[in-house]
């Protein structure tokens, strides 16, 4: 993950933290879908009342995944996906980074069976390779 560029890992952590409810989850879905709602809206798709989807995106906007804009009395919510990219890219170097130690273990552990398996073909009580005992 070092050649990658810095990564607000407490924004990450506050992103990770806001899609681990599965409302919240559901309510960035549906926001993708409509291309932005209001909180009315988007409770007629959810088993929980107009103020618990309140919450729910104050939770959000806090994570920097929605965004809210008032029009005249009613406040529309948006996707903001800088927050998600961010989280994904995270995400996607801290899964280089494993895949290259699982190749280095890999690697490692051919080696390993390699040579493991050279000692077990090799004859004991041989001469070793490249030696004669002819004119010795």
């Amino acid at each position: 993950m070092s050649d990658e560029p810095r990564i607000d890992t407490g924004a990450v952590d506050t992103v990770l933290t806001a899609l681990a409810d599965p409302t919240r989850r559901r309510l960035l879905e549906l926001l993708a879908a409509e291309d932005g709602a209001t909180a009315t809206t988007l409770a007629r798709g959810l088993p929980v009342s107009r103020q618990a989807v309140v919450k729910h995106l104050g939770v959000l906007d806090a994570a920097g995944l929605v965004a809210s804009d008032r029009v005249g009395r009613e406040v529309r919510y948006t996707v903001r996906p800088a927050a998600l990219d961010a989280t994904a890219r995270w995400m996607a170097a801290l899964a280089a980074d494993w895949d290259r130690r699982l190749a280095r273990v890999k690697r490692l552990a051919e080696a390993a069976e390699r040579e493991d398996r050279t000692e077990r073909e090799e004859p004991t009580g041989a001469p070793a390779r490249g030696r004669s005992h002819e004119g010795a």
